[in-house]
């Protein structure tokens, strides 16, 4: 006998999409590489920003503004191969981040993709993913997407081999590249390794405080761990790494706040 406390309840739909995508993901030939970024000075000018104007710009929203921008300096990260087996190159980078709402009473990670991140401004880019977060009928899932996700496995999990069949569907319908984040596990910094069905993938860490030198001189500095995912079978080594060492300026030099482009 039982007292009433346990009870079986089917996943979510949105847990399911999830699963298949994570099962999708697992059968790419990804690298992971682990790089920790002194974001000191974005944070310094992200707090001096709120304090002037009471609005805190999207850390999100900075990440991506500088993900677009090195893409753009580093395009060779920035391709997909098709069914034929032809390079795949795109001129927009459109980044999926997955943006939290309400849908029937439970708190959920909806994707939303930030279109042309690279011919956007930071102010642009943090007012898309608010809008998403806030404005009824903005970031949420499809009423066609619901229904795909109530379909049996075997065929839901078709729409996962886009990207290496159909890259330009995928673009259009879930962007080509990704920013998730892991959240914090508890306090302090991390690393969080995840497949993907992107060519390339940033996942958000945690911000660790820790001694730096910086001119010599030892101090407290703001560390973020992130964790930089590329297909091995698109990306070669040499460009990804130049790509990460040009997305580490622009998110140290905190490029971006304070002085943005109009368009």
């Amino acid at each position: 006998m039982t007292d009433g406390s346990d009870r079986g309840e089917p996943p979510s739909i949105q847990r399911r999409g999830t699963r298949d995508y994570m099962r999708a993901a697992g059968r790419r030939s990804v690298v992971h590489g682990l790089v920790e970024l002194d974001v000191t000075e974005a944070r310094r000018r992200i707090r001096d920003r709120e304090a002037e104007t009471g609005e805190r710009l999207s850390f999100t929203g900075f990440l991506v503004y500088c993900l677009a921008r090195a893409i753009d300096d580093h395009p060779a990260v920035h391709v997909y191969r098709d069914w034929r087996g032809r390079v795949v190159r795109f001129d927009d980078v459109d980044v999926n981040v997955l943006v939290e709402r309400e849908i029937g009473g439970e708190r959920v990670g909806v994707p939303h993709v930030v279109r042309a991140a690279n011919r956007r401004s930071l102010r642009s880019i943090h007012d898309d993913i608010r809008a998403a977060q806030t404005e009824p009928g903005k970031g949420r899932q499809t009423g066609l997407a619901s229904l795909g996700l109530r379909l049996p496995g075997p065929i839901r999990r078709q729409f996962w081999r886009l990207p290496q069949l159909f890259p330009r569907y995928w673009k259009r319908v879930a962007g080509t590249v990704a920013v998730t984040a892991i959240g914090m596990f508890g306090t302090g910094g991390g690393w969080g390794i995840s497949p993907t069905n992107y060519t390339l993938q940033l996942t958000v860490g945690g911000i660790d405080r820790k001694p730096g030198v910086v001119d010599d001189e030892i101090e407290p500095r703001e560390y973020l761990d992130l964790t930089v995912t590329v297909d091995h079978d698109v990306v070669d080594g040499a460009p990804a790494a130049r790509f990460v060492q040009r997305l580490t300026e622009l998110v140290e030099a905190a490029h971006g706040i304070g002085v943005e482009p109009e368009t």
